[in-house]
């Protein structure tokens, strides 16, 4: 992108996407508190989240390719894990996916004006890691979210990615996956990384496509801690297999 476009580019965002943006957080988040409060929570829940996703990436200019969504199934409950690049991970994933879930997400979004108390009132699961109890309390919220027949999204890396690599998997959420004997399907985000680094949250975006790619569902083939553990690599090499060439390869996460 060249000096004039990027000015162009950059006057847009301060003066039309940014303020636009905020606006529709705003209005998504009361909508989404409101009809979870009065209403079916599962409609309130996902439905104004994934059009706010969708507007957001739009108002930025960001084009975006989805491949794979023959992969999953309607009515069929997942366990969708990422890589997580960057900040438009949640605009990717949640305005394109095109299916009802429920996120597992850090505590500390909870402290974001707005979005936190509507993400509340939507029963995205949050996980704290404060003491082996509140652990247990959010792995015991995730299996009643699951059990009860609504897909979810995880990031198993459990944090967005210094370099566009890849770290390690944690095992949560294929353990779940693996206790109620459900499918992994793996999500791999290229273009998320290279518009919005975790390194400049908070800085201009740049422009950038944005491509997801919905793998085929793993399925158990058995039950206990080799199954977990295969699934879990399984995954990996599957995330791994459609990211851009300058991002192949495991780089540690320090933040992990």
């Amino acid at each position: 992108m060249n000096t004039v476009i990027k000015f162009l580019y950059r006057l847009y965002q301060l003066c039309v996407a940014l303020p636009l943006t905020i606006v529709a957080t705003i209005i998504t988040a009361l909508v989404t508190t409101i009809g979870c409060v009065v209403g079916n929570g599962h409609f309130w829940g996902y439905y104004p989240g994934k059009c706010w996703a969708w507007v957001v990436v739009r108002l930025f200019l960001i084009p975006v390719t989805v491949e794979g969504r023959e992969n999953i199934e309607p009515g069929h409950s997942y366990v969708f894990v990422s890589n997580h690049q960057g900040a438009f991970d949640i605009f990717l994933i949640y305005g394109f996916l095109g299916r009802n879930f429920k996120w597992m997400m850090k505590r500390g979004i909870m402290k974001i004006p707005f979005v936190g108390f509507a993400c509340k009132a939507a029963h995205h699961i949050f996980v704290d890691r404060r003491s082996p109890s509140k652990i247990k309390e959010t792995y015991d919220e995730a299996r009643n979210t699951l059990q009860s027949g609504m897909s979810m999204v995880v990031f198993p890396e459990g944090s967005r990615s210094f370099s566009g690599h890849m770290g390690v998997f944690k095992k949560g959420a294929f353990a779940l996956a693996d206790e109620l004997q459900l499918p992994v399907v793996p999500l791999t985000i290229n273009g998320s990384f290279d518009i919005m680094p975790r390194t400049r949250d908070w800085h201009w975006v740049n422009w950038h496509p944005l491509r997801l790619t919905i793998h085929q569902p793993i399925y158990p083939v058995d039950k206990g801690p080799r199954n977990i553990q295969a699934i879990m690599h399984q995954s990996y090499d599957s995330v791994m297999s459609s990211l851009a060439t300058e991002y192949q390869g495991f780089v540690e996460n320090p933040n992990q």
